[in-house]
């Protein structure tokens, strides 16, 4: 496995017939095992698997974890080849952006609701970053979970909107045992928010089986279930349309069940599609 840490030195690279990303923040786990075995599927015999390792701070808002964000290179490293990957492209923050850079991408529309309300900024610095990364590297394909499907879906706008000629692939959430949704960010969790964090599956699959057609009493039982916990403070709980991500009121076909949960300092969020 080749590592590289700047733009030249990827450009100076030969490039498979095909290459598929999965771009990263590192402090990788078995969800990033599962989109790396996937990239391998999808890239073939003849193709290769380039991961992308950046905390991006573009992405993080003012009094966020940037700076204490995990980065356990040396693991992460071992991950990546034990995983199959060809290539780990792990920039510095100077290495993806001039000090007096004016340029950014960002979408308008999507980007307005759940995360993007919750947290300003953060899907341009999403856009920008990622937006880089396939300029960079010149996949053919990237891989991206299902866990962040508003990212997931700005994504695909922005690869349509901007005519990149890469496919977006998307790779189901991945769980622990009890439900919770692999995340980095897992981590900051102490023993007892970890075993309340457990609820917001708990929560969106009661939500799903009730078979309610109202969004407000979707919205209502996935609320109730999270008040269970006593850690747990409600960010958002939303019924939104997968494609526009506007608010509904009834359940359709492309409904999604959307949450974002504090556990003491660390942010959660997971979804489950309805109807």
């Amino acid at each position: 496995m080749k590592i590289l840490t700047t733009i030249t030195g990827v450009w100076s690279q030969p490039h498979a017939k095909r290459r598929v990303l999965v771009p990263t923040m590192g402090a990788l786990h078995k969800a990033h095992g599962e989109l790396i075995r996937v990239a391998r599927e999808h890239a073939g015999r003849d193709g290769e698997v380039a991961v992308s390792i950046f905390v991006n701070p573009l992405q993080f808002g003012p009094g966020s974890d940037y700076e204490c964000y995990p980065r356990p290179e040396k693991v992460d490293e071992e991950f990546c080849r034990n995983a199959g990957a060809a290539l780990l492209f792990r920039p510095s923050a100077a290495e993806m952006y001039a000090d007096d850079r004016s340029v950014f991408v960002e979408e308008s529309s999507l980007s307005k609701m759940l995360e993007g309300k919750s947290r300003t900024g953060h899907f341009r610095g999403v856009c920008t970053v990622v937006a880089k990364l396939f300029h960079i590297l010149s996949p053919n394909a990237a891989v991206f979970g299902e866990k962040d499907f508003q990212q997931l879906a700005i994504l695909r706008r922005m690869v349509r909107d901007l005519d990149f000629k890469i496919d977006i692939i998307a790779v189901p959430t991945m769980r622990e045992v009890d439900g919770l949704a692999c995340s980095s960010r897992n981590q900051y969790l102490d023993d007892e928010e970890r075993k309340q964090a457990a609820i917001l599956y708990k929560a969106l699959r009661a939500a799903a089986d009730a078979g309610q057609k109202s969004a407000q009493e979707i919205v209502s039982l996935a609320r109730n279930v999270i008040n269970q916990a006593p850690l747990a403070q409600v960010d958002y709980i939303e019924v939104v349309d997968t494609e526009s991500f506007q608010p509904i009121e009834v359940v359709r076909p492309n409904s999604l069940l959307a949450v974002a949960v504090f556990f003491g300092k660390t942010r959660l969020i997971d979804n489950i599609r309805l109807g």
